[in-house]
């Protein structure tokens, strides 16, 4: 640390020493004392003493990712005091404010019922977080719907035990839970809290090993064991120190950290101090946390150093420290997570320090960011080449992890500018510069010659040592020649003048291919000493390029190769033009490339508009021999238009950068490569009057169960995020509704999602995440279900079905009835025609019969006629020829009167006449006699003929003459029919007999 030793260098002057301290440290007050107290030399000599040890520490060639989360992001207190992470992955913090968590996108903050601050946090297996804070302690748990609630346990405490201040520390062990605060311990267990007062005070506790200890003063180191608080060892430094940590450190053994007394071990009951290089430095700036980082190195957080790790041997491996990516230095607890990142809880924020990441960044000049063009390891000294300079370093070869050396950047002197290139030939380190070329030889370097603008060089012949270098430049080409260990210049080649960043010499045919990005590939044959260019060919689009510009030339598998805008193209010899390489086209077609580079291994490095990635040969598929992984970490962080790669091996690939080099340990990386998680962060509901209602808060529960939710709570707002706290810019996440989303939504960085007006039913809310690699996370699933409303649910339906079905059959009765009705109704119009038929048939019959009737009635009102004047005729001859006999006194027994008398009265009595009107009578009164007969059967024959008579209201006279009989016996035989048929003397003969053709 360069400014730490200059600082020390001027520590007699006090007012310096306070400008620096207020504007490099993060606690100026005690700076700021020596300066209003200039009498205390002393104290000014301690100050300067303390920057002095912890100019010790040492810088390392590259830095992991740190990310800062300061107050304004997690919105709470400044101070945190301890971290802690549950199995979902979830981190949580104890802060001046409340408890602090964060699942990797949103903070959230819960703050105790007396609003005090969280100094201590533990987590049991059953992600129940216990907490710890002044006069108050309790745990949070998750509730049905993932929601944190606190339950305080003070209630369990003895009334005249709950006034205790702060609760420092927790400590799990089984079922067993311990509160430390100065003045008692707090043994929770089975929903009982018993308290265990010390001597004089409680330091310190923790857990190790499966067991808790505990410092108490005057008694040493104590073991919790079967109920009891057992002795374990004591010390005479114990008796003034504080233990800060306990950790494991080997079989039997356990390292202890001291505030300001450094390391011990722990072993067989005794208490051994640990001398390390570090002791002054534990002295001074005191070790405030402690925990171990892997089985050979221990991170400790300091008061006013940052973060010091150590190894077993008490060595420093890295320091990060304010200026270098932490907020400030004062650390107050450090914590590693399941994916062996590094939390700071600290004096003010909180630091996030990728520790063990394949990914780390190299700054050559932490003042000024700087551009990284070329890099080079060479002589055990790493070189940058930057936008400003030269820088160089000293590395460490033990670590065959480059990252992890210690590192003193420096810059070369006279290299300011541009540096394009760095190369090794002939064991020497050549420098391509925009002033020129140089001979680079430690922390030197000497110029080869003055030409503007050297981009890169190569070696003429695969002989070693080379005797002629071609170098590409800003106006062609440039050749230098090597002699007894030095480079001279040799002039230009007189040749094209154009811009040749890319070059390689072709020894089979003593030519020298180079690129253009505007002009095309060119393909320049040399003079034998190679002053001049004898002959040249261009190819471009007409000679099998995609196209005429963004063409970069490399050998690559031994064969000239093109980066282009369409893959890799390779050069076919027995054609003389540029085909798609066999080898890479399939995979990178269409994607533009303008960098490749191959390593020790075959694996072929390339960017793609500052994307980096890697055709590794190491990993094949079923398909092609290799495959291709890019680093959507880096993407936008590489150099655009100079990109420079630089694998040293698998475990060391330096890529430049816009600021400063990035370190990729590519062996890390894909050992790495894990599958990502995604958590649910928050579910709500908002009902139509916008009311919003959590329904899930983010910390899971045993299960999700589905939610039953009125159907007007029907707009939803869900919030996921993942614990790859180190890639959040690069996690993708994807999303599906079951019910409404047909497909999986696209990949996408945002970590919210809206729907609105959903209609009642069942729903599966799923969310999936992968990272930077494309590993997908498995699905996370919120069932619940919108009810439908009153009118729409299954009772109603069941109704609106029996209604339904009873309306179907109301109405097939009634439309049964209607057909009923209209097949009567047809069925009696039927009815109504046929009677009308009927009607109309017995109406001509009777017309027939009618006419027939009176034609028969007529006939026999004809004959009845015709015998009534017969008889009056006979009568008549009668009566004249008994008065002609009379008159002329003609005897009654002449013979011939005698007989005419009795002819006439034959014809009188004759039988015929009757028989014939008898027979005309039925026709017209059909059963008119047989009727009468059967009602009245005493009457007889004559009596029947009367009755025939008087039916055809014939008169007495006119009956008397048909009958040949007086009109008194016509009256007499009426009287005596009167009587026979019992007809009262007002009844009318002839209507009552009339009766009898009606019935008929």
């Amino acid at each position: 640390m360069m400014y730490l030793l200059q600082t020390y260098s001027k520590c007699l002057n006090y007012t310096i020493i306070v400008t620096f301290a207020c504007s490099e440290m993060t606690n100026c007050r005690q700076f700021m004392i020596l300066h209003k107290n200039p009498t205390r030399p002393l104290l000014l000599l301690y100050c300067c003493m303390l920057l002095g040890a912890t100019s010790l520490a040492q810088h390392r060639v590259a830095i992991p990712q740190i990310i800062n989360y300061n107050n304004d992001q997690y919105r709470g207190g400044l101070q945190n005091w301890e971290a802690a992470q549950d199995t979902h992955g979830i981190m949580y913090f104890g802060n001046n404010e409340g408890l602090l968590t964060f699942n990797g996108r949103y903070w959230n903050i819960y703050p105790l019922p007396n609003a005090t601050v969280v100094r201590s946090i533990a987590i049991d297996a059953h992600n129940r977080v216990y907490v710890g804070g002044q006069d108050e302690l309790g745990y949070f748990e998750t509730d049905s719907i993932g929601i944190l609630r606190y339950h305080s346990l003070v209630h369990l405490i003895p009334p005249q035990e709950r006034q205790f201040a702060d609760v420092w520390d927790i400590a799990i062990m089984d079922s067993h839970i311990f509160f430390r605060t100065n003045t008692k311990l707090l043994h929770y267990k089975d929903g009982q809290i018993k308290v265990d007062k010390p001597i004089v005070e409680w330091k310190f506790m923790g857990a190790a090993e499966g067991y808790v200890y505990a410092q108490a003063q005057q008694q040493g180191i104590l073991r919790y064991e079967n109920g009891f608080w057992k002795p374990v060892a004591r010390h005479p430094d114990l008796d003034h120190a504080t233990i800060t940590a306990i950790m494991p450190y080997g079989k039997d053994t356990l390292l202890v950290a001291t505030l300001k007394h450094g390391l011990f071990f722990l072993t067989d009951h005794r208490l051994i101090a640990k001398r390390t290089p570090l002791d002054e430095v534990f002295a001074i700036d005191r070790i405030y946390a402690g925990r171990p980082l892997n089985a050979d190195w221990f991170v400790f957080g300091t008061t006013s150093a940052g973060i010091l790790i150590v190894d077993k041997q008490g060595n420093l491996v890295q320091q990060y420290v304010y200026g270098e990516g932490l907020q400030n230095n004062n650390i107050r607890n450090v914590f590693i997570d399941r994916n062996q990142n590094l939390w700071l809880a600290l004096d003010d924020g909180i630091d996030f320090i990728g520790i063990n990441r394949a990914i780390k960044y190299i700054q050559p000049n932490k003042t000024n960011p700087v551009s990284t063009y070329a890099i080079q390891l060479h002589g055990g000294r790493l070189y940058i080449g930057t936008s400003n300079g030269l820088y160089t370093t000293p590395i460490d070869a033990k670590w065959r992890d480059l990252s992890l050396s210690t590192a003193a950047f420096s810059e070369v002197p006279h290299t300011e500018g541009q540096v394009w290139n760095l190369t090794e030939i002939n064991g020497r380190l050549l420098m391509g510069h925009e002033d020129g070329a140089f001979d680079v030889a430690g922390t030197t370097a000497r110029r080869i010659y003055a030409v503007p603008g050297t981009w890169m060089f190569q070696p003429v012949s695969r002989v070693f040592p080379s005797q002629k270098i071609i170098a590409g430049t800003y106006l062609g080409l440039q050749h230098l020649t090597f002699s007894n260990g030095t480079f001279y210049d040799g002039g230009r080649t007189d040749g094209p003048y154009e811009s040749l960043r890319f070059i390689h010499y072709d020894d089979n045919e003593h030519a020298i291919w180079a690129s253009h990005p505007y002009r095309g590939v060119f393909k320049l044959f040399l003079s034998d000493d190679m002053g001049s260019v004898t002959d040249q060919k261009i190819y471009t689009d007409k000679d099998g390029l995609p196209s005429a510009l963004y063409n970069h030339l490399f050998l690559i598998k031994n064969k000239i190769s093109v980066a282009t805008i369409d893959g890799i193209y390779e050069y076919d010899a027995a054609a003389n033009r540029f085909v798609p390489s066999s080898l890479f086209h399939q995979q990178l077609q269409g994607v533009p490339i303008q960098y490749l580079k191959e390593d020790q291994e075959g694996n072929v490095w390339f960017t793609s508009h500052k994307k980096l990635g890697v055709i590794d040969f190491g990993q094949s598929n079923t398909k092609t021999p290799f495959t291709v992984t890019y680093f959507p970490e880096l993407n936008g962080k590489l150099l655009g238009g100079f990109e420079s790669i630089y694998p040293l091996n698998d475990e060391n690939i330096l890529i430049g950068a816009n600021k400063g080099a990035i370190h990729l340990n590519y062996k890390r990386y894909k050992e790495d490569i894990s599958k990502p998680d995604v958590l649910l962060n928050l579910v709500k509901v908002i009902d139509r009057e916008k009311k919003e209602h959590i329904l899930f808060g983010g910390h899971l529960p045993p299960e999700i169960k589905s939610q039953r939710l009125h159907y007007q709570s029907n707009s939803f707002h869900f919030s996921f995020s993942s614990t790859l706290y180190d890639q959040q810019s690069n996690v993708e996440f994807s999303y599906l509704l079951d019910g409404i989303d047909k497909a999986w939504s696209g990949w996408s960085n945002r970590s919210e999602k809206e729907y609105t007006n959903l209609p009642p039913g069942q729903y599966v809310f799923n969310v999936k995440s992968r990272n930077s690699n494309g590993n997908e996370s498995t699905v996370r699933k919120y069932p619940f279900f919108i009810a439908p409303p009153w009118y729409a649910n299954p009772v109603s339906y069941t109704v609106y079905v029996i209604l339904t079905a009873v309306l179907i059959y109301l109405l097939f009765k009634w439309q049964k009835k209607k057909l009923q009705r209209k097949h009567q109704h047809q069925l009696y119009l039927s009815q109504l025609e046929l009677d009308r038929s009927e009607k109309e048939v017995v109406r001509l019959r009777n017309e027939k019969l009618e006419a027939e009737i009176a034609f028969k009635n007529k006939e026999l009102a004809n004959m009845t006629m015709h015998l009534i004047q017969r008889g009056e005729a006979l009568a008549k001859i009668k009566e004249t020829i008994l008065a002609v006999i009379k008159k002329h006194h003609f005897n009654d027994s002449t013979i011939n009167f005698r007989q005419l008398i009795r002819l006439i009265r034959s014809a009188e009595r004759a039988d015929e006449d009757w028989e014939q009107f008898s027979k005309h009578f039925n026709h017209v009164n059909e059963g008119f006699f047989t009727t009468l007969k059967e009602e009245y059967p005493e009457l007889t024959p004559n009596e029947l003929k009367l009755c025939a008579f008087l039916h055809m209201n014939l008169s007495s006279k006119e009956i008397a003459q048909l009958m040949n009989i007086t009109i008194k016996a016509v009256e007499v035989g009426r009287y005596r029919l009167r009587k026979k048929l019992k007809l009262n003397p007002e009844q009318n003969l002839y209507e009552f007999l009339l009766q009898f053709t009606k019935k008929q």
